[in-house]
């Protein structure tokens, strides 16, 4: 199918600016589909200490359930970002929605551990119609005045999400089991499917391309020739690993002497993610302001000082050292997801290839990092967990170097 021809500065509706009631309804749906992809991916997380006793299973195989969903939803990122060049934005965001919904009060019945595990694999599959579209559409959608807030605004519902997907199924499962927990997680998705199918505007500036796979392999060449989106990838694939072990040997540290924390009471060191939401909003305005480049460094020192302050064994330190890693790494992380998208479209790049490649780092990122936090806990304890997010964050670092000393492709003055 030939490629439509783009809308001219002069035809066609206006992107929404901030202000707008368009760019209201546009933020509040992607906040409320961005909680909600991560409500259903983190939704276990906290409930790990409790699927060991219930499954008999060793820490390193219970974050499994984990990590194959972000592994699935990695491969499948590939897939649905070509595809969305092809079908559009929106009916991609929300046949996920609903389907990742389904999916999650499947799991939440699961009847063994096998097929628990199966149901994760297929949840990760549903949820990547969503971040492989979301950046691409609110580049397209909205005004360029206002992209760094609200890609920054996006993440932070991501963050709330991943928040609530743990804070909500924790006590669930301390008073009624972890199935009720799960059934918990698929409720709130529910009712964020449901919100978005009210409130997001449908694509009014998405030029259809062909999905032929000459042109998607194309496509994907362009997207990894350029120095600075591989940057991204790597930078992505190595933040979020950060967090996702030091996060999932979290609990089992807590869980154990001399804390001996409920999975409830553990549930509530997730709060800090409320941080994240914060600090990727902030970051967003400010790097609207002075760029891209002078703000994601201290997010980057904020992140790595966290990590150290986790070697403390009074609880508050290491609360204070998980609230700093949370605010640095989304920081991070609303940055160069923006900046991907950004990036790709001044290079000539396909945006939504480029965001489907570094989503897959991001979550390849994900999965491998995230057992290796476990099998680091397993080995050689907490300091085994901290040696490995240094060495990830210090990766971070060198690609910020790298993305620092590649010359701007925008026209002076802009931040990307």
């Amino acid at each position: 199918m030939p490629a439509t021809r783009a809308p001219s500065p002069d035809a066609g509706p206006a992107p929404y600016r901030p202000g707008t009631a368009g760019y209201r309804r546009v933020m509040v749906a992607v906040f409320a589909a961005g909680m909600a992809t991560f409500v259903l991916l983190y939704d276990v997380q906290a409930l790990l200490p409790e699927l060991v006793e219930a499954f008999a299973v060793s820490p390193t195989r219970a974050t499994l359930a984990m990590s194959l969903t972000t592994a699935t939803l990695a491969v499948a990122l590939l897939v649905a970002g070509p595809v969305s060049e092809a079908v559009g934005r929106t009916p991609l965001i929300h046949l996920a929605l609903w389907s990742a919904a389904v999916v999650a009060v499947l799991s939440a019945l699961a009847p063994s551990w096998e097929a628990l595990l199966g149901l994760r694999m297929l949840q990760g599959v549903t949820l990547a119609g969503l971040p492989a579209v979301a950046t691409a559409y609110l580049r397209e959608e909205l005004h360029p005045s206002a992209h760094g807030r609200a890609f920054g605004l996006y993440i932070a519902g991501t963050a709330l999400g991943g928040m609530a997907g743990r804070v909500v199924t924790a006590p669930v499962a301390d008073a009624a089991g972890w199935r009720w927990g799960l059934a918990a997680a698929a409720l709130a998705a529910l009712a964020c499917a449901a919100l978005v199918a009210w409130l997001l505007p449908a694509s009014r500036h998405f030029v259809r391309r062909p999905a032929d796979l000459r042109s998607v392999l194309g496509g994907a060449r362009a997207a990894v020739r350029d120095r600075a989106l591989v940057a991204l990838y790597v930078l992505g694939a190595c933040g979020i690993g950060t967090m996702v072990a030091v996060f999932n040997a979290l609990g089992f540290r807590l869980s154990s002497a001399p804390y001996g924390l409920s999975v409830g009471t553990i549930s509530l060191v997730y709060l800090v993610y409320a941080l994240g939401s914060v600090s990727s909003a902030a970051s967003g305005r400010i790097a609207d302001r002075i760029g891209r480049r002078a703000t994601i460094p201290v997010g980057c020192a904020f992140a790595l000082a966290g990590v150290w302050l986790t070697l403390a064994d009074a609880l508050p330190v290491v609360v204070l050292g998980m609230a700093a890693l949370t605010v640095g790494f989304f920081c991070i992380h609303g940055l160069a997801s923006g900046w991907v998208t950004a990036r790709a479209h001044l290079a000539g790049v396909r945006t939504g290839q480029a965001a489907a490649f570094y989503l897959f780092a991001y979550y390849v990122g994900a999965s491998v990092f995230g057992n290796l936090g476990s099998a680091a806990w397993s080995h050689a304890g907490w300091p085994g967990v901290v040696a490995l997010a240094s060495a990830l964050l210090l990766t971070v670092c060198a690609m910020v170097v790298v993305l620092r000393r590649t010359p701007a492709l925008a026209p002076p003055g802009a931040p990307a």
